[in-house]
């Protein structure tokens, strides 16, 4: 047994209301220069729909992923070492540009220049590609809120798929529409097809927390990765002539800090864990025959982290003592194996994902509740499961390849805590028959509820810091770790703690959010500590605060 860590994230489905900010948010941090307009390293889909790149889930026609073969062992789907040489210096399996979409901005310029006329100037858009006038056909959300209509529902390959299994089980009548939000990253996988793609050895995982990155020295362009990848979360920056792809922000990981996606997701619904797990047995499990057995297979890989054995094993092969803490205390490990309610994406491509989803239920309260039923009472809610306006099938080709039982089971789990708490709630006597009937404790199910409705900041995030002589400076000039009241050591500057030097964007604004969280005031960057100027609560008069240098007795600027 070969005990490796590997930082893990949940999202709660049910939380998600599209606002898209956690995309603009990476989209900023990550991806705000040229050759990269069209990538999205954190994109919210709405499904049913396309996704982004359109249908990037038809491997048959993207040879994303792995496949069982004939001898039990499992190779990529895009063939052999031999295969892949042949189209190393041109490979036409891959999306292109208008799979993706064709970036654009505007012409704004045209309207505070444009000459005074009869007609009003318009800003037309205008390709960030070419920098010619075009048409806006598509975009990374264009499905936006319209997946359950029939236009772009009948385009989704999963829905093609379940409608040629039973042709009446999704139906698009106005009545039955469905839609339910997905944010996707990179899945950070245990068994990375796109690190077996790579001809340059570029893309590596890193060993002390699993997270996956492309090498920009080593990178060749040979895009070979971008077509390994079934989850099309490889893109190719156009200026660099390199692969680029979501990092699980790592400076911020290596500090203690959440990802820029979950710190900033506006419906608290990601979770970041450890888990410990088996590196010798990645490969057995990605193996195994059937398709619907691969989510227990992987579940299997994951280990207990209480257990005296494996803990004893992760010491003796250089684990930290934190790390072993923090895999005990995982919120990501309690959602995944404990209580069993989230869930891998597309667990059939073989590729071991590290980003689970707990799967919606919302809609069928809503629906029960406009039916004029009593949403949350157990009889009635355990019975219209199988009812759900988001088809168990639909769900199941997503989550479990296709394995409705374990949906099922994932909605009654969800269904059973909502009524078990509605009538705590309700200053009733708890049912203990509720939790019972899903083969939960009283206990357990609170536990569960708790981590899912009202878990803290640091209940969600669980995140042990990196064992390195000095965390990565990326983005910004100065490292948290040496920051008072940084989560981390702090190293002490010749006036103080750091004196003299600016404070990381990373450590402000994990203060601000904590302040958000615990306060009742506006949280607002410190001028004094950060010489950031807080716009926000400016009211327009005068100067805002920490904008110019404070003046001296004579009236002149202090430097």
């Amino acid at each position: 047994m070969k005990v490796m860590a590997q930082v893990a994230m949940v999202m709660n489905l049910d939380k998600c209301i599209g606002c898209h900010t956690c995309s603009v948010t990476c989209k900023q941090a990550w991806t705000n220069r040229a050759g990269v307009e069209y990538v999205w390293f954190n994109n919210v889909e709405t499904r049913p729909g396309q996704g982004y790149p359109r249908r990037y889930e038809d491997q048959d026609r993207w040879r994303g992923g792995w496949v069982r073969n004939r001898r039990g062992r499992i190779s990529l789907r895009t063939g052999g070492r031999g295969r892949r040489l042949m189209s190393i210096f041109a490979s036409p399996v891959q999306p292109e540009l208008s799979d993706y979409y064709e970036p654009w901005t505007y012409d704004y310029e045209n309207l505070t220049r444009a000459p005074l006329g009869d007609d009003f100037p318009v800003a037309r858009p205008k390709s960030l590609i070419t920098g010619e006038n075009m048409a806006i056909t598509w975009s990374a959300n264009w499905d936006d809120n319209l997946g359950g209509g029939p236009a772009g529902a009948m385009q989704d390959p999963i829905v093609e798929k379940v409608r040629r299994e039973s042709e009446d089980k999704i139906r698009f009548d106005l009545e039955n529409t469905f839609m339910f939000y997905l944010p996707r990253i990179c899945e950070h996988c245990l068994n990375p097809s796109c690190m077996a793609s790579c001809p340059s050895g570029a893309i590596y995982k890193r060993s002390e927390d699993g997270i996956v990155l492309v090498d920009q020295d080593k990178c060749r362009g040979w895009r070979q990765c971008i077509t390994g990848c079934p989850y099309k979360k490889i893109y190719f920056n156009h200026k660099s002539g390199k692969a680029e792809k979501c990092t699980f922000c790592y400076p911020r990981v290596e500090v203690g800090i959440p990802t820029v996606c979950a710190e900033t997701c506006v419906g608290r619904l990601r979770y970041i864990g450890v888990f410990l797990y088996d590196a010798d047995r990645v490969t057995e499990a990605a193996s195994v025959e059937d398709d619907q057995d691969l989510y227990e297979a992987q579940l299997d890989l994951m280990l207990d982290p209480e257990d005296p054995r494996v803990i004893a094993e992760a010491r003796a092969q250089g684990i930290p003592e934190d790390w072993i803490t923090g895999a005990q205390r995982s919120p990501v490990y309690a959602l995944a194996k404990k209580y069993r309610i989230a869930l891998p994406l597309h667990p059939e491509y073989r590729t071991m994902p590290m980003v689970w989803y707990v799967p919606p239920l919302s809609p069928i309260v809503d629906l029960l509740a406009e039916q004029g039923h009593d949403a949350e009472d157990p009889g009635t809610l355990f019975g219209a499961i199988e009812a759900l306006r988001i088809p168990v099938e639909y769900l199941a080709e997503l989550f479990t390849a296709g394995d409705t039982e374990l949906v099922t089971d994932v909605l009654r789990k969800l269904a059973a805590m909502r009524s078990y708490m509605r009538g705590i709630n309700l200053g009733k006597e708890p049912d203990g028959a509720i939790p019972a009937s899903v083969g939960m404790t009283q206990e357990s199910m609170y536990e569960m509820y708790r981590l899912m409705a009202i878990a803290k900041y640091e209940e969600r995030y669980v995140i042990p810091t990196a064992h390195t002589e000095q965390a990565h400076d990326l983005e910004e000039l100065g490292c948290s770790l040496d920051f008072d009241e940084g989560p981390g050591m702090y190293e002490s500057g010749s006036v103080g703690e750091a004196s003299g030097r600016p404070v990381p964007m990373a450590v402000e604004s994990f203060h601000a959010l904590k302040q958000r969280q615990s306060t009742d005031t506006m949280a607002a960057p410190d001028p004094g500590r950060s010489g950031q100027v807080n716009l926000l609560n400016w009211d327009g008069r005068g100067a805002p605060q920490g904008m110019f240098p404070p003046l001296s007795s004579d009236g002149e600027g202090t430097s």
